[in-house]
């Protein structure tokens, strides 16, 4: 019996599915991808003819990943991070510091903590060009999207390496103007009596009030956003009180503190990631090392 052929397809056709598995859409993956829509639909649509299968139901909220698509994930992230090990073989074995080195940070940290210190690290190292990326994303670093991330989560991946260089101080803020126009706040419970910003979909507000023992539900809150940088303007535009890292606040000194030091609200740890290969890239490992030094500082 001839045993029947193992299906054979481009390299790029992967690429293309894992950035439209990641995104959830043509426009995120071609984004990404430096690509057009069209040139993604065309590889997902040669993929799934190469293979015999459906990948993605296209709805109207883009693309939802079949159970055949999910199965194949993990294999297919094994060809991306043998892809990028070979890349980063033959191209980061570079002697001198010089080239470019993308970052990837949360928005507060690449807009209000970062700027100023690469300022520095440009007069240090200034055969360097940084690429800054704003973003969650704690994958970044496995598909070559970036050489080094901060974090405020530790990445568990194996194939990283993390330092943890520090904590992020929390407190509670409103700007002055708010402060002047409401109730006088003495005590953590006067803050239900008071208009909150947080989270929308993130529940970690709500369980630091659940574990000071307060029951917060979402209506506490007058807006409710999951991006940072939209709950800080909101803070700065007097709309309520707001949870927001010491190091954002110091942004405007309009925006005061609520309750200083009678708030129990855990720092942040904030990690530094890098491949384990940053052996092989003197311009990656004298990035790393100036951010390992100065961030602590910054926060």
């Amino acid at each position: 019996m001839i045993p029947s052929a193992r299906p054979s397809f481009d390299w790029h056709l992967v690429r293309s599915f894992l950035a439209a598995l990641d995104h959830g859409s043509l426009l995120g993956a071609a984004k990404l991808l430096h690509t057009s829509q069209p040139t993604l639909g065309r590889h997902i649509a040669e993929l799934e003819s190469q293979l015999g299968v459906v990948l993605f139901e296209r709805t109207g909220r883009g693309l939802v990943p079949t159970a055949t698509a999910l199965k194949l994930a993990d294999a297919a992230r094994g060809m991306a991070d043998g892809a990028d090990q070979l890349a980063r073989t033959l191209t980061g074995t570079q002697a001198q510091k010089t080239g470019t080195v993308r970052i990837t940070a949360s928005p507060p940290v690449a807009v209000h903590m970062l700027p100023p210190i690469l300022l520095h690290m440009r007069q240090a190292l200034p055969d360097i060009q940084v690429e800054l990326v704003a973003s969650n994303t704690v994958s970044n670093l496995l598909r070559r999207e970036a050489d080094i991330a901060v974090r405020m989560v530790r990445p568990e991946q194996g194939s990283l390496v993390a330092q943890k260089i520090g904590d992020v101080a929390m407190g509670a803020f409103a700007h002055r103007s708010y402060l002047a126009q409401h109730r006088p706040i003495v005590q953590p419970l006067d803050l239900l009596d008071h208009a909150l910003i947080g989270f929308d979909t993130d529940p970690t507000i709500r369980d630091g009030f659940k574990a000071a023992g307060f029951e917060v539900g979402k209506e506490a809150f007058a807006l409710r956003s999951d991006d940072l940088l939209v709950q800080w303007h909101a803070v700065r535009a007097g709309l309520g009180i707001g949870f927001i890292a010491d190091f954002t606040a110091r942004q405007d000194a309009d925006v005061l503190p609520v309750l200083p030091g009678m708030l129990p609200i855990p720092p942040l740890p904030m990690w530094l990631a890098v491949h384990r290969e940053i052996r092989t890239s003197q311009r990656i490992r004298a990035v790393y090392d100036f951010l390992a030094e100065t961030l602590p500082g910054a926060m």
